[in-house]
């Protein structure tokens, strides 16, 4: 009778529970492993014998034949090592049978029986959750475990340690991640606006990026103090909620990056401009995902913009709009979520002195032309606030800075985040809700982005002025929305008044162009 257990096999954020079957038959001694693998799985028969050997079991000299169905989906890694060693154990009666047959259990055994799970681990636990099946793994998966609760799994540092415990010869370890977090946190290392001399317009543009989800394009000569500004963001943004820290974590199991995740903390993701679609976007053989999910619910910062290829930018266009990318294969088609802030920075030219008297290359101005041509025009058009800075002058850099820190313009941040939450939760059900006003859409955004007669007649004449599309006409009453709310926020008015005033629709158009 063949004895069977539980892994996982990854499929993007999920998992798909695998049956792992072993049967001992009276033949010629062979070891064989059927069921799609590929050579990391077929070499885990030397690696459980050995492991099986530092525990002093021996496999006896028949015909092993291990199963991993369904068939027809590919097996890889490492981590079948752990279920197959516990299926012969409990065909040899080293352990209980009934105490594996509703386990899923994932890991990859040294030699000496060490187990390690590597990655993906909270997708298996979730999956293994749904089936209401226990869970076993590695104990050096312990914080990815405590840090999200989704289950009561069994964590095990060694084979000889998982035998013990089937047994009733060994305590299954508590989970306690308190001291672990707090000795995290503390490590973060944490920039100030405060330290930025001049640039105030620079910084009231990116106190309504962050309390509106808006994307936000700095341009400007270098030493401006453009990537330091997009340094201080994350400090200043709101904190995420359950639901996004949730898909924080599983999104760092499932890529390999759990060990650097705050969860307390808006991922910032900032690639180099030579980084390629599959590094960006996400892909590869295994379908992995890209810098644009890993800064899910937080921010994706590109410096010198211009210098990415050109289609790496372009594949930005659909999951900026969607909040989610599809990666496609022969094999599988998988969805990320990648619902991201997109901060970006540039020079005005290749030079970089565009503008500036006496330091702009012969090329002026042409090589302006030239440079900012790489950037496609519907790329552009999604950005919500476009603003260059200009050169800080030395008695401004001499002089004693005068701006407020993060933490002031964080609380103001928060308390308009918390304003798009009560707008939220009271046009619930209506068509197009969202509590970022970035992607307020149909009916919900008519009704928050109403305009008073003097706002409807400036935003009349900058269309046809600024010849407008469709999209950065609604740009700019989203962020006007964004700035009226704050406005609303230094007067007291708690009222959430729908109105947005010419004044703010004038900054939001400013913004814009």
């Amino acid at each position: 009778m063949a004895i069977k257990t539980f892994s996982v096999a990854p499929f993007g954020l999920e998992s798909l529970i695998i049956t792992v079957e072993v049967s001992m038959m009276s033949a010629v001694p062979a070891f064989q492993i059927v069921g799609l693998p590929d050579k990391a799985v077929n070499e885990a028969k030397e690696r459980v014998k050995a492991a099986l050997l530092s525990c002093g079991i021996s496999l006896p000299a028949k015909k092993i034949l291990i199963n991993l169905a369904p068939a027809d989906i590919p097996k890889e890694g490492g981590r079948y090592d752990l279920p197959i060693a516990l299926a012969l154990l409990a065909s040899l009666g080293v352990v209980p049978s009934d105490k594996i047959n509703n386990l899923v259990s994932l890991g990859e055994l040294r030699l000496d029986g060490t187990i390690e799970t590597g990655f993906g681990i909270l997708p298996a636990a979730l999956a293994a959750h749904r089936k209401n099946y226990s869970f076993l793994c590695g104990s050096d998966s312990l914080h990815e475990l405590c840090d999200v609760n989704i289950t009561s799994p069994i964590v095990a540092s060694d084979l000889l340690n998982v035998i013990n415990i089937f047994n009733d010869k060994a305590l299954v370890p508590s989970l306690n991640f308190q001291n672990y977090k707090k000795q995290y946190v503390a490590t973060q290392k944490i920039y100030d606006l405060a330290d930025i001399h001049g640039q105030e317009t620079a910084k009231h543009a990116l106190e309504i990026a962050a309390a509106g989800g808006h994307n936000l394009l700095f341009s400007g000569p270098p030493g401006v103090g453009k990537s330091m500004l997009a340094s201080c963001f994350p400090d200043i943004l709101p904190p995420p909620s359950v639901d996004e820290m949730f898909d924080m974590a599983l999104i760092a199991s499932v890529s390999g990056t759990y060990s650097g995740v705050n969860l307390q903390k808006r991922p910032f993701r900032s690639p180099h401009h030579s980084a390629s679609m599959a590094a960006l976007i996400g892909g590869g053989r295994k379908a992995m995902p890209g810098d644009i999910t890993l800064a899910h619910a937080g921010v994706l910062f590109l410096d010198e913009l211009p210098e990415f290829k050109t289609d790496v930018l372009d594949s930005l266009r659909q999951p900026l709009e969607t909040g989610e990318v599809v990666i496609s294969r022969a094999e599988r088609r998988i969805t990320y979520p990648s619902r991201f802030q997109l901060i970006a920075a540039m020079n005005p030219c290749k030079c970089g002195y565009l503008g500036e008297d006496g330091r702009e290359c012969h090329k002026a101005p042409s090589c302006g032309s030239y440079y900012t041509n790489k950037i496609s025009g519907p790329l552009l058009d999604r950005f919500d606030i476009k603003l260059h800075l200009p050169s800080i002058k030395l008695h401004e850099l001499a002089a004693p800075s005068i701006g407020e820190k993060s933490e002031i313009v964080r609380q103001r941040v928060v308390n308009a985040y918390e304003r798009q939450q009560k707008r939220a939760k009271i046009f619930k059900g209506m068509n197009g809700v969202s509590v970022n006003n970035a992607c307020a859409k149909g009916e919900f955004f008519k009704h928050i982005c109403q305009l008073t007669d003097k706002a409807q007649n400036l935003v009349n004449k900058a269309i046809d002025k600024l010849n407008l599309s469709a999209r950065g006409y609604h740009r700019i009453l989203r962020t006007a929305r964004t700035i009226q709310d704050l406005e609303d926020i230094k007067q007291g008015n708690v009222a959430l008044d729908n109105k947005i005033d010419v004044h703010n629709l004038a900054i939001a158009i400013n913004f814009r162009h």
